[in-house]
């Protein structure tokens, strides 16, 4: 049988190793007991309940330069810490991750409540520098490291009654500040289909620049589907549930005629209040056209040929 290459995947001959893998691994597993933390490029939180250690590089990549870490850590859209574009990095300096568990419900053959370091580690971490468009009109391009979404929901065994994956945000607002005013319906929710889920460029993100993922970008873990606008992405995600119907959102609850389920990145369909042709790339100048899909129309264009994109926004 005749295997394709898709673009994205990288070679056999830039993946490491199994053994020296292993040897890292035991490597940083020692050094830590000697006070080797600095080792592990984590964040200096020391809270936090998943550390990023080794990890693929490059599995996914781009000719986009990278936004540069500063920028992607300063400029936040999470509005369980405040609504300004900096309240997010200032608001969860106290926001503690550790112990953190997901609760995994619904058509599936193993729910229950999973500890997150249980739910991620039979997988491999990855690097994947991705493409990420705000439906505000900004964007950004950043190096996640994490798990493709689709092998993780494998061994959860979704039944065939699992049409779709829904997801939830912790909702605590003495932890979130935010969430002590009515902005949204809290706790934040989103979801995909089951296709979407499990399709291998979706994500599930512990960390992002080789390091832990930080409070104000989803800490301990976050979705990222780089083909829809970023509010699709959720953050600090507590729940995971597979349902036979359509999910409910935040967004599309509070306003429906703006936001809909699907929300995928496309500059033919306006938002009411302003076009989505061109966008604004964090740390440059002039703005530059948006692409179908964010730029992954070829990898999956396929999951709609029967969806009416211009209605099903």
């Amino acid at each position: 049988m005749i295997k394709l290459k898709k673009r994205w995947e990288i070679s056999e001959s830039e993946v490491t190793p199994e053994s020296l893998y292993r040897q890292r691994r035991e490597f940083i597993k020692a050094a830590s007991t000697i006070g080797g933390a600095m080792l592990l490029n984590a964040w200096p939180a020391a809270n936090a309940s998943y550390r990023v250690g080794d990890y693929r590089k490059g599995v996914i990549s781009l000719d986009d330069e990278i936004t540069g870490e500063e920028d992607v850590t300063a400029y936040n859209n999470f509005y369980e810490f405040g609504t300004g574009k900096e309240d997010p990095r200032e608001n969860s300096k106290r926001f503690m991750t550790d112990d953190w568990t997901v609760v995994v419900s619904g058509a599936c053959e193993k729910p229950g409540t999973y500890g997150l370091e249980d739910l991620i580690k039979p997988s491999e971490l990855e690097e994947r520098i991705y493409r990420l468009r705000c439906v505000e009109a900004w964007s950004m391009v950043i190096p996640w490291v994490g798990v493709p979404l689709g092998s993780i929901l494998r061994e959860l065994q979704p039944t065939s009654a699992a049409r779709y994956v829904a997801f939830k945000t912790l909702h605590d607002p003495v932890r979130m500040p935010g969430q002590q005013r009515a902005v949204l319906h809290w706790p934040y929710r989103e979801g995909l289909t089951i296709a979407e889920a499990m399709h291998p460029l979706t994500l599930l993100s512990v960390g992002m620049y080789g390091k832990t993922m930080p409070n104000q970008n989803g800490a301990p873990v976050r979705l990222v589907v780089p083909w829809k606008y970023g509010f699709k992405s959720i953050k600090s995600i507590v729940g995971i549930e597979f349902t036979e119907v359509q999910p409910l959102t935040s967004w599309n609850m509070s306003i429906p005629r703006e936001y809909g389920f699907y929300s995928n990145v496309n500059p033919e369909v306006d938002h009411p209040r302003w076009s989505q042709k061109r966008e604004r790339r964090i740390g440059e100048i002039f703005k530059r056209d948006t692409l179908m899909f964010n730029g992954y129309e070829e990898e999956v264009a396929g999951l709609y040929d029967d969806l009416d994109l211009s209605v099903n926004f």
